[in-house]
């Protein structure tokens, strides 16, 4: 620009000399001089501007793609100045833009191929609650294979069935059983996150089907079983066995027959612990078929009230229940058991009856405790899988087969705040005074 300047003021001088040459003086001279060489820097300025304008226009249109996230866009460099190092510079940003955008592309077809392939039902809700995200086994566990994406979730959750859909509407994870398309149950595991995505709150949903997993489990264990039991049968029958012929050794000396007491003493212990092994497992594996009638809720809490203290949470249902009492006083047992083990004694265990609109029953036994990790409760319904160093395992399995056994689930969750829910939900009764509430499940 100083060189167009110089330009210019060096024209002028020289017209000016020229228009004296020819006669004009004073300022008409100056002025004609002064005009052509205005017009000489206009057209030097255009000449020399034009390149740097059409630069810095590419320059904007590139910026520009970037913002419609297009890093395609390169300019040519040719320029060896300042301007030249500029558009170099953003050639530079534009590659590392794309091969980035490319790597993250990438991973997202991964991540999505992942998900697709995963046998867990995956469902991700943005704060709207709506499905922004559901792999095809979410929606073949939802909507027969239909798209989830973009539609409420509470309208998915309408047509689920009601253990399941009491789960997915709580605040934490848990496990509820259904029946399959092939009227077989089928066990799920809820594991519930929540997480920023684009700086808002979404919550991820993954239900992992453990039938089959539970049933593999259970082959294990049983193996697992039978090498305990035989493990701990020679324990007791060989010292048994021994004594047995130390006893006989005795009789036949009679002048020792003072020392027969503690031997048989010893056999009555060992053969009482065998006992007391036994019936833990032949409890599980002997359970009779219920015979329901009509029961007093009153009357039936009476018995579990005398083991352990516990709060009635609201007030109970005006009909009587219709299930086999002793077989369900056995599972409210055990499941007070485990609250009070799981809560101590100064935290209040709660028990509630309800019954629902379709005349099914629920009934809930909730607790303060410490609650459940997610391995526990994956596991919890295994026979003889126990956390505690004297469990024998078959408390909460025990409960399990008695409810199913009256057509019923049982279902666990942790409890907002803190705490364990265990769920008993008993179908609609045969009595007449069952018969009332419309509905069925």
């Amino acid at each position: 620009m100083a060189a167009i300047a110089v330009s210019g003021i060096l024209v002028q001088l020289v017209l000016t000399r020229v228009a004296r040459a020819a006669g004009l003086d004073g300022w008409p001279a100056e002025l004609a001089a002064a005009g052509v060489a205005l017009v000489v820097v206009l057209v030097l300025a255009r000449a020399f501007l034009r390149p740097l304008t059409r630069t810095l226009r590419g320059l904007s249109d590139g910026i520009r793609s970037f913002q419609d996230r297009d890093f395609s866009v390169r300019l040519a460099a040719a320029r060896e100045d300042e301007l030249g190092e500029l558009l170099r510079l953003y050639n530079r940003v534009g590659e590392i833009l794309q091969d980035e955008r490319a790597q993250i592309r990438q991973r997202e077809l991964l991540l999505e191929t992942a998900l697709d392939r995963s046998p867990a039902a995956i469902v991700l809700v943005n704060p709207l609650d709506r499905v922004i995200y559901a792999n095809p086994e979410a929606r073949q566990l939802f909507l027969g294979g239909a798209r989830l994406a973009g539609l409420g979730f509470n309208e998915i959750l309408a047509g689920c069935p009601d253990e399941m859909r009491s789960v997915l509407e709580g605040a934490t994870d848990g496990l509820f059983t259904v029946e399959s398309t092939g009227g077989e149950p089928e066990t799920y595991h809820l594991a519930r996150r929540s997480f920023l995505l684009n700086r808002r709150a979404h919550t991820l949903l993954l239900l992992r089907r453990l039938t089959a997993e539970l049933s593999r489990r259970e082959v294990a264990i049983w193996k697992k079983v039978i090498r305990v039991i035989s493990h701990e049968l020679n324990n007791s029958l060989a010292p048994i066995s021994s004594l047995a012929h130390s006893g006989n050794t005795i009789v036949r000396a009679t002048a020792d027959a003072v020392r027969l007491q503690p031997i048989f003493a010893s056999i009555k212990e060992r053969v009482e612990h065998l006992t007391r092994f036994l019936e833990g497992y032949a409890r599980y594996a002997r359970l009779p078929s219920p015979r329901p009638q009509t029961v007093d809720w009153s009357g039936w809490l009476a018995g579990p009230r005398k083991l352990y203290a516990f709060e009635v949470a609201s007030e109970l249902p005006s009909t009587p229940g219709w299930f086999d009492p002793v077989q369900l006083e056995q599972v409210l047992i055990n499941l007070l058991k485990n609250a009070v083990e799981a809560s101590g004694s100064v935290s209040v265990i709660e028990v509630e009856i309800l019954r629902l609109p379709d005349g099914s029953t629920r009934i809930q036994v909730l607790d303060r405790g410490r609650g459940m990790s997610e391995d526990v409760m994956r596991q919890a319904l295994l026979p003889f899988y126990s956390t505690k160093q004297a469990g024998g395992g078959v408390g909460l399995p025990l409960c399990r087969e008695i409810v199913e056994a009256h057509g019923g689930t049982l279902r666990l969750q942790n409890r907002p705040g803190g705490g364990t829910v265990v769920s008993v939900w008993l179908p609609r009764g045969q009595t007449p005074a069952c018969d009332n509430p419309a509905g069925s499940r």
